[in-house]
C-alpha cells in the first residue's frame, strides 16, 4: 500500500463515503436509531458511572459482557460482509481497508481506557447520560470535543 493510500484511510473522510445526496428528513432515521440506541444503553445500565467502576475493579461481569457481545457481533457482521461481498442498501460497495498494528494504538488505547475510567464515559453514552439528566456530563462531552481538536492539531507529529 503506497503512503498516500495509507493516510488516506487514516483521513476523516471515509473511505466508504457516500457519493449519494439525500434530503435533509432522510438523516431523521440516524436521529431515531440513536434515541432508541440511547434507550437500550439506559436500561442495560451500561451508562451507569457505577458499572463503569465496577468493570475497572474487575468487581462485575456485566460491562464485559456488554463489550464481548459488541464485539462478537461485530466480528460475525465483518465476516458476512466479506464472505458474501454485502453492499450498502443503496448498492453501494463497502470497503474495509486492512490495519497494520502502530504504537500509536497503545497510547490511544491507555488514554481513552483513563478517560473512560476517571469520567465514566465513553463517546456513544455521553449523549445518553445527558439525556438522562447528568447534566454534569456536559463538562466530558466538551473535553471530549477538545481532545479531538488536539489530537487533529497534533495528527502529523504523532505515530501512526
Amino acid at each position: 500500500m503506497t503512503q498516500e493510500k495509507e493516510i488516506r484511510h487514516q483521513d476523516s473522510i471515509c473511505t466508504n463515503e457516500s457519493q449519494l445526496k439525500h434530503k435533509w428528513y432522510h438523516n431523521l432515521k440516524y436521529l431515531l436509531v440513536g434515541i432508541l440506541f440511547g434507550i437500550v444503553f439506559v436500561k442495560a445500565e451500561i451508562i451507569s458511572w457505577f458499572r463503569i467502576q465496577e468493570m475497572f475493579r474487575l468487581q462485575s461481569f456485566h460491562m464485559y459482557g456488554v463489550i464481548g457481545s459488541a464485539v462478537l457481533t461485530g466480528m460475525i457482521s465483518v465476516f458476512i460482509i466479506k464472505k458474501f461481498n454485502i453492499k450498502t442498501i443503496y448498492g453501494e460497495k463497502i470497503s474495509i481497508v486492512p490495519k497494520k498494528f502502530n504504537k500509536g494504538q497503545i497510547y490511544g488505547g491507555l488514554i481513552f481506557g483513563f478517560g473512560w475510567a476517571i469520567t465514566g464515559a465513553c463517546p456513544g453514552p455521553i449523549f445518553a447520560q445527558i439525556g438522562t439528566g447528568a447534566f454534569a456530563v456536559v463538562i466530558t462531552l466538551l473535553s471530549a470535543i477538545f481532545g479531538t481538536w488536539v489530537y487533529g492539531y497534533f495528527r502529523e507529529k504523532l505515530p501512526h
